[in-house]
């Protein structure tokens, strides 16, 4: 045989016995004997190594279209480009800081921000932010500076903020987040979210500085809950301010929505993973209960003026002055106390959930947000440690769901005429 027609017949695959085959291999001894050891090689052992590999192979490739998918190298809009896109008859004002405008033939979401930082450094920290990427953020492609202010550039998402998902004041009645279920999924969803935020974003983590109701948005198919305005304070320079000064109060200062602002950020303190964690904690009480972070009600009928009211007040208020335990759950009281209080809790939880909800899960999500809000910040727990107990609740909620679901064979037929 010629060596061409050898390499050929060597490179050729050898076939696969049908079922099992048994190979004898002799071997020498020292008795002349040549025993013989039998093993067995099949189809099924073959098939499965060959299925795996594929998978495998396929798992590979997945994973690596989805990471080519996810663009880590930020993207540094000139200001004609802004400008162009924002002043475009097509563009939508969505505030007078954003816009949803087309821009390179992307959907995008241009936010406005003065820039207090250092414009040399801005393509460093663009690629810091870029490098993240979470379900629960809506993602980041580039930047632009133009004089004092900043322009980001964000992915559009489409649905609704949060805030009118729970308060839509042409119909005060109505609530897209109509079930307990939902809201839990939009609870769990940001608790993941700022969690990446503080502990994984750019390899060291960030503080948002921007956690609000307004902040968020629900996609229209499944809840799903993303957190906007991802890496805005980090990029415009907010993160470095420490404390306001009266003398440059104008050029420099902390900025915020009525509500979520920590104490010790309206004291003039700094902006901190913990001031978030307290942003997070009134964002969890709007969820259950429906209400604004700060509103005005009707006072006594003799004085007949409106006061101002805090929703942690009244949340306070609800649970009582009971002692908790560290874990967040409820201490050990009379049963009569017990029942008072979940009844307080139904009656302050949402009612156009119809009190379709789990009074216990209800209860501790408001004992998780309460320790989110306290008045001192080394008192909050962190997000990783809120991100497990809210995720527990919502496996609870899960649960409790599953359990008063109509089995689908059962319907008003079954019952027969009344």
């Amino acid at each position: 045989m010629c060596k061409a027609r050898r390499d050929a017949h060597a490179s050729q695959p050898r076939p696969i016995p049908s079922n099992k085959q048994t190979v004898h291999t002799p071997s020498s001894t020292s008795g002349g004997a040549s025993p013989t050891i039998f093993f067995s090689v099949t189809n099924t052992s073959i098939a499965g190594d060959r299925r795996t590999n594929s998978s495998s192979s396929r798992s590979i490739s997945s994973l690596a279209s989805l990471r080519s998918s996810l663009s880590d190298t930020p993207t540094l809009y000139s200001n004609a480009e802004i400008s162009a896109a924002t002043i475009n008859p097509v563009a939508k004002h969505i505030s007078s800081s954003s816009y949803r405008c087309s821009l390179r033939g992307c959907d995008v979401f241009v936010y406005r921000r003065p820039f207090r930082g250092d414009p040399e450094a801005l393509s460093i920290r663009l690629a810091d932010v870029c490098k993240s990427h979470h379900r629960s953020l809506v993602r980041i492609l580039g930047a632009s500076v133009c004089a004092d202010n900043i322009h980001l550039v964000y992915d559009f998402v489409p649905g609704a903020s949060l805030s009118s998902c729970l308060r839509n004041p042409l119909n005060p009645t109505f609530t897209a987040l109509s079930s307990w279920i939902s809201r839990m999924q939009v609870a769990a969803d940001l608790a993941q979210g700022l969690d990446y935020i503080h502990h994984h974003a750019g390899g060291g983590g960030f503080v948002h500085n921007r956690i609000k109701s307004s902040a968020v948005i629900v996609s229209e198919s499944g809840f799903n809950a993303k957190i906007c305005y991802f890496g805005a304070a980090f990029l415009a320079g907010d993160i470095k301010i420490k404390k306001m000064m009266r003398t440059d109060s104008r050029s420099v200062k902390i900025e915020g929505t009525r509500g979520y602002l920590a104490p010790e950020v309206i004291a003039g303190g700094s902006v901190t993973r913990k001031s978030d964690v307290f942003a997070f904690g009134v964002v969890v009480l709007e969820l259950i209960s429906g209400d604004e972070p700060v509103k005005y009600r009707l006072g006594a009928e003799k004085e007949k003026r409106y006061e101002w009211v805090s929703l942690i007040e009244t949340a306070r208020e609800v649970v009582g002055a009971a002692a908790w335990e560290e874990e967040g759950s409820p201490a050990m009281d009379s049963v009569t106390a017990v029942v008072e209080r979940l009844g307080r809790v139904r009656r302050w939880v949402d009612r156009r959930l119809k009190d379709s909800f789990p009074l216990e899960v209800a209860e501790k999500m408001m004992v998780v947000a309460l320790r989110c809000v306290e008045g001192d910040a080394a008192k909050r727990p962190g997000m990783s440690w809120v991100q497990g107990k809210i995720s527990q609740l919502f496996l609870e909620s899960k649960a409790w769901s599953e359990k008063i679901r109509m089995p689908a064979e059962i319907s008003s037929a079954t019952f027969g005429p009344r």
